[in-house]
């Protein structure tokens, strides 16, 4: 008797966890990390984007030289911008290509601290969810990366952002390549709770410097161009939070545009391989800063009052920099 009372609650228990699953499976929720800053309080890190080629297309040389500049600054971590892996992602957790492109591909001293890692369009393609497994950790103590989250380094709070999910075309051309959308749909909860959280999450902090990283680009003259579901959902936020640094790869280039409205700087860091050559649009209503169509990658550095941003070539020349200062008013 007791055994068969016992069937309904199962029943009910059962369809409870299903529907909890695929509520979870919907909802956006941004993990929280914290890294250490250095005994002064100020941070260095690499940014480099588009580059898992298992070393093709120029990407050990970029890599060489991030391993030399590394060095030099003494980074704290690697920020990667994302399509880690070209094509298609990855076809698993095992999939070779991890090592190939990655693990044996950065391998200076300097390099061995953490990736914090966003996911490109072309890690859709293949097993996004690999990527975002605790099994790459356990493969490469290096490898840091979820769909979204947060990490807060003191004087910096850094927000990564699942851009892909927000892209029409990914979701109405086919165009003969497969995405990945699992944890992803239904698409329009996921990409609204997304907003939410990370508008939160802005509004919540109270670090000096604010900086957003997404895959796709915001601003941008390259081939692909602004893109214009980012300028719609997230650049209104980017802009009532005060946001200070949005970094970006998708576009194989290095790029500086500057807001004229805000103190948002706009840097794209997708030169990590291969680089389209000669391929740029009209730049309209911001202002132009720099632009390299070919190889490379982006030095960061910043302290209480201080933001310091580099780019170098294939060849380890700083070919651009820039920075800016913010000043306590109690100490003035």
């Amino acid at each position: 008797m007791g055994t068969q009372r016992s069937k309904p609650s199962c029943t009910i228990v059962a369809i409870f966890l299903a529907f909890c699953c695929f509520v979870s499976s919907s909802k956006a929720k941004l993990e929280s990390l914290q890294h250490a800053p250095k005994a002064d309080g100020s941070l260095s890190f690499l940014v480099v984007g588009d580059w898992g080629r298992k070393g093709a297309y120029n990407q050990s040389l970029v890599a060489f030289q991030m391993g030399v500049i590394g060095e030099k600054l003494d980074v704290d971590f690697v920020i990667s911008t994302g399509d880690n892996f070209y094509d298609n992602g990855l076809t698993g957790v095992f999939d070779p290509s991890f090592e190939e492109s990655f693990t044996k591909i950065y391998t200076a001293p300097s390099l061995q601290k953490k990736w914090y890692n966003v996911l490109g369009n072309h890690d859709y393609r293949g097993n996004a969810k690999a990527q975002i497994s605790h099994v790459l950790r356990y493969r490469d103590n290096r490898w840091v990366c979820f769909r979204s989250y947060t990490l807060n380094s003191e004087n910096v709070d850094f927000f990564f952002v699942d851009t892909t999910p927000y892209v029409d075309k990914y979701f109405i051309e086919d165009k003969g390549h497969n995405y990945d959308w699992r944890g992803i749909l239904p698409r329009k909860r996921y990409t609204s709770n997304l907003l939410k959280d990370v508008d939160l999450a802005l509004r919540q902090s109270t670090a000096t410097w604010k900086v957003v990283i997404g895959h796709h680009t915001i601003k941008n003259i390259g081939h692909h161009g602004d893109t214009q579901e980012l300028l719609i959902h997230f650049l209104p936020l980017l802009k009532a939070n005060n946001v200070d640094l949005y970094m970006n790869g998708h576009d194989h280039c290095l790029e500086h545009i500057s807001s004229l409205d805000s103190s948002v700087q706009f840097l794209t860091s997708g030169g990590g391989s291969k680089a389209w050559r000669g391929d740029t649009k009209q730049s309209e209503g911001d202002e132009m800063k720099f632009y390299y169509d070919g190889q490379g990658f982006m030095s960061v550095h910043i302290s209480q009052t201080q933001l310091r941003i580099s780019f170098f070539d294939v060849f380890g020349n700083a070919i651009h920099k820039w920075n800016t200062c913010k000043f306590d008013s109690s100490d003035m």
